[in-house]
């Protein structure tokens, strides 16, 4: 734990220097290449529905089969690590108080939705936070290939949009798994698995 905040700290530091930053940023989002930023923004766009979406389908799917108890907790923990991660990181874009990167910089295009504060992303850390749950409650490589590609490639449309730094979205990551990680082994620790009886 006490690693995990020392690197958000770091990051959060780091997020001031932006020299490295900006250079990466504009690599990534000044490239002229309109059909890519449509599909990075319907990429960003489907963050909401895939973090609440996904979980409830599981459990519809669960409740249906009347599968265990330990079955259908699995998909309450990863909406539990979504939440959580939503709480941490609003908290820490009002403590760290970063600018977006098209704020500061005019030649950065906003070519989709920013709410709040640049640091840390927080579509990205939602997408980390749904892909880490998943992959860790099933550890089944069609489960954890196709939900961290998702995760990377929201990430990344952050910053082809000209929404965040490399910078936010690598903290938005290690946040999201962090959350994810606490609350699938507190889950572990406090609940053991149910013996049902036929």
């Amino acid at each position: 734990m006490r690693n995990f905040l020392f690197l958000i700290l770091f990051l959060s530091t780091t997020a001031h220097s932006q020299t490295n930053d900006i250079h990466w940023l504009r690599c990534i989002s000044q490239t002229n290449n309109p059909r890519l930023d449509e599909a990075m923004q319907l990429t960003s766009q489907s963050v909401t529905p895939f973090i609440i979406g996904l979980p409830l389908g599981i459990l519809t799917y669960d409740l249906i089969r009347h599968t265990t108890i330990d079955e259908k907790r699995k998909p309450l923990v990863a909406l539990c690590a979504v939440v959580t991660c939503g709480a941490i990181t609003t908290g820490l874009k009002y403590a760290v108080n970063r600018p977006r990167p098209f704020v500061t910089y005019p030649d950065i295009i906003k070519k989709g939705n920013a709410g709040s504060k640049s640091f840390p992303s927080g579509h990205t850390s939602s997408a980390f936070a749904l892909a880490t749950s998943i992959s860790l409650e099933y550890p089944k490589w069609y489960f954890v290939a196709p939900t961290f590609i998702w995760a990377t490639t929201v990430g990344y449309s952050r910053m082809r949009l000209g929404v965040h730094y490399p910078t936010d979205v690598f903290a938005g990551a290690i946040v999201g798994a962090g959350c994810a990680w606490a609350c699938w082994w507190l889950n572990k620790k406090i609940f053991q698995p149910v013996k049902e009886i036929n």
